[in-house]
């Protein structure tokens, strides 16, 4: 099987190289660039698997490359990973909400970033979850097409807005979600939901859950997701 490309665009030159000796270390094929209209052509180029982001670069910034490879039909697909001194929650929610797969903080250990590599290509190579695809995990049951959720064979008794959420976060295991993709994801025809709500509709879900409540992570400063194996 051949090894990812990966593309890692970076004008610092100090991290870039640890980046790139780490990747090139671990087997994946690596190209560095100090900026974002460098990344784009080389993108637009070759074939790349996966694309690390800094967010802070000269000419085109961050947000924008990332933007423009979450617009275009030819690139959409390939996941991406923010890697940035720009920490704060408003930040982080701001990269994940125009489309980042991840978002990992200066500094960072590269044992991390390589795991986080790690989990965003095996997410990525896994077909899409149907919304209508029935999820078992672990004891637990979701028939959409029946708005039906058990737990060990037992009625969980969920509203539409908790069937809804749970459906969806367990359909896209691991994957982290803000409030607004959340309510973006489940608001159907005729149901209004608000970011308020997925807390509220978080807090009974949990409580319905039981022991198995654990399985609904709370993303300090960003949202929430469904437990990863």
């Amino acid at each position: 099987m051949p090894a990812s490309r990966i593309t890692l665009i970076e004008d610092e030159e100090d991290i870039r190289h640890l980046v790139l000796y780490n990747l090139r270390k671990e087997g994946y094929e690596a190209d560095g660039f100090e900026s974002g209209e460098e990344g784009l052509a080389d993108i637009r180029k070759k074939s790349t698997d996966l694309v690390l982001l800094d967010l802070m670069l000269p000419g085109i910034d961050g947000m924008e490359v990332c933007r423009r490879l979450k617009q275009d039909p030819d690139t959409r697909d390939i996941p991406v990973i923010i890697i940035s001194a720009k920490g704060d929650e408003s930040d982080i929610v701001a990269g994940l909400e125009i489309g980042a797969d991840d978002y990992l903080a200066k500094p960072f250990s590269p044992k991390i970033l390589l795991a986080r590599i790690r989990t965003v290509l095996r997410r990525s190579s896994q077909p899409a979850p149907d919304e209508n695809s029935s999820v078992l995990i672990d004891g637990m049951h979701l028939d959409p097409r029946k708005f039906a959720a058990t737990l060990n064979g037992k009625p969980l008794g969920l509203t539409a807005g908790e069937f809804r959420l749970l459906h969806f976060l367990a359909s896209h295991r691991g994957w982290v979600f803000t409030r607004y993709q959340i309510v973006d994801a489940i608001r159907g025809e005729g149901y209004v939901v608000t970011e308020r709500a997925i807390d509220v509709q978080v807090a009974g879900l949990r409580k319905k859950l039981g022991s198995y409540s654990n399985y609904v992570e709370t993303v300090r400063g960003v949202g929430y997701r469904f437990r990863d194996a």
